[in-house]
């Protein structure tokens, strides 16, 4: 009988048991590191209301307080900001690339592609997957799919002729979520390394053979991040803005992070793992709708080492405004879940990571949630304080040092966008970026809505749609194989 069959047969047999080890294993390994045990109501409920209690704080600082008012707004967005222009201006050192391992030295590969109704997508991704330059006999592309997605089964079905291909099938359960799904499939994967993909995403063929051929050479490193790539980025001005986002933040940010060795934030795809290490830290959590970043800081508490590597995957930006705001606002919650579950035992998280880790921490993902409503809150605090004060008035010091600090606060990440896209060549992009303050508002209205979902619906998953874009979707370009960083 087929090992495919037979792993098929044992999870519908088993079915009760891995749901039960999907939700809790955790929760087992790491008790204080699960959303369900460290994210209670009252610390979601106490993170809003000083989330709430901040902006308010900047928006009356102006004509109340406004001597108090800059050392802390400074430190809340010029810290964060200088280091985004520290990504923008470094300059990457040189490094040879890794041996390239040769098909006969390969190991095993498991790719997992968690699925739910998105049969539209599976062609498009299953001549992505026939794409990789891999071994058949050493790779193996798990679907794995939640049952009450019907078309999508019946879509990945029509699929398995290629022996490469596998279907499993996840239970309906609580939670309804992508982590959950994946650790559902992971007691069934057989490889020593696996890489995670959404359904939207087409990888350069090369880049499984890099990420073997990395972790061969650096035992350390514990996971890789590959460079995410908006292939449609020129459809509207938001996918623009989009573009531009990710430009910065995995074509710069995250390797500064990774030669910084500070915990890195995950994107939620094109991960690679070792699979021993994956399990040992208890997989990913299932409560948390950004298991990504929540791993990723897991993975340094555990001691191992992330880094990126010079290979690309094809992403679709959301098109349109309203899955761009479900998506960014699930993304806002799942950030807000991993500074409460994290710094629950702040002693402990100290402890596990030291000071430069610690504060790395709180400093980028802490800036990923507050910097958006930050932004906002300063602009309208300054305009109120112009208001106050009359317009035409001269501007005593407090008011210069703040409009110096409101303008270092943009130009961080405005620099580090615009050094994204010319490392990618898209200045075609530059002239639209000219709207990111109106996207960073954006940010700031999906930040409010991910404070009311923490507190009433935490591990609700609001699900990105994709195939929506009118851009062909192909391979994007090969990068220039580098060691990792």
């Amino acid at each position: 009988m087929p090992l495919a069959s037979i792993r098929s047969e044992l999870a519908s047999t088993g079915a009760d048991a891995l749901l039960i080890e999907a939700r809790q294993r955790l929760v087992r390994r790491w008790p204080n590191a699960s959303g369900s045990v460290s994210a209670p109501r009252s610390r979601r409920i106490a993170f809003a209301v000083s989330m709430l209690l901040l902006m308010v704080f900047i928006l009356a600082a102006p004509t109340l307080f406004e001597a108090a008012f800059l050392p802390i707004v400074a430190a809340l967005l010029l810290i964060p900001a200088l280091m985004r222009l520290w990504a923008a201006v470094s300059r990457r050192p040189p490094r040879s690339p890794p041996a390239m391992l040769s098909d006969a030295e390969l190991p095993t590969y498991s790719v997992l592609v968690p699925l739910r109704d998105e049969a539209q997508m599976v062609p498009q991704l299953a001549l992505a997957m026939r794409g990789l330059d891999f071994p058949p006999e050493k790779l193996r592309v798990h679907f794995i799919v939640e049952e009450t997605s019907g078309a999508t089964v019946d879509a990945v079905r029509r699929e398995l002729s290629d022996p490469r291909f596998e279907l499993i099938v996840v239970p309906d359960a609580l939670p309804r979520t992508k982590p959950k799904a994946l650790n559902y499939a992971l007691p069934m994967v057989t490889g020593q390394f696996l890489v995670v993909y959404d359904a939207e995403d087409i990888p350069e063929a090369g880049q499984l053979r890099l990420a073997a051929s990395t972790f061969a050479e650096q035992p350390d490193i514990g996971c890789l991040q590959a460079e995410l790539v908006v292939d449609n980025a020129d459809e509207s001005l938001l996918t623009a803005l989009f573009a531009g986002e990710y430009a910065g933040q995995f074509g710069l940010m995250l390797p500064l992070i990774a030669r910084l060795g500070l915990p890195m934030p995950l994107g939620g795809t094109s991960n690679h793992f070792r699979v021993a290490a994956l399990r040992g830290l208890g997989g990913w959590d299932s409560f948390n709708v950004t298991e990504d970043a929540d791993l990723g800081v897991r993975l340094a508490r555990y001691g191992l080492r992330t880094a990126t590597i010079a290979s690309q995957t094809g992403e679709e930006a959301p098109v349109t405004m309203r899955p761009w705001l479900k998506q960014r606002t699930r993304w806002m919650k799942g950030w807000m879940q991993t500074l409460i579950v994290h710094n629950g035992d702040w002693r402990q998280l100290l402890k596990d990571l030291g000071w430069r880790g610690f504060l790395g921490f709180q400093i980028y993902v802490g800036s990923m949630v507050l910097s958006a409503p930050l932004h906002t809150a300063f602009m309208l605090s300054l305009l109120i304080g112009l208001g106050a004060g009359g317009i035409g008035q001269p501007l005593d010091l407090l008011d210069l040092v703040a409009a110096v600090t409101f303008l270092i606060g943009y130009a961080g990440p405005a620099l580090l966008v615009v050094m994204g896209l010319r490392r990618l060549g898209r200045r075609d992009l530059l002239l639209r970026q000219l709207a990111l303050p109106l996207y960073w508002i954006l940010h700031s209205v999906a930040a409010m809505l991910a404070l009311v979902e923490l507190v009433r619906m935490p591990h609700f998953w609001a699900k990105t749609n994709h195939g929506e874009t009118k851009r062909p979707r192909r391979a994007v370009g090969a990068a220039a194989p580098s060691q990792a960083e």
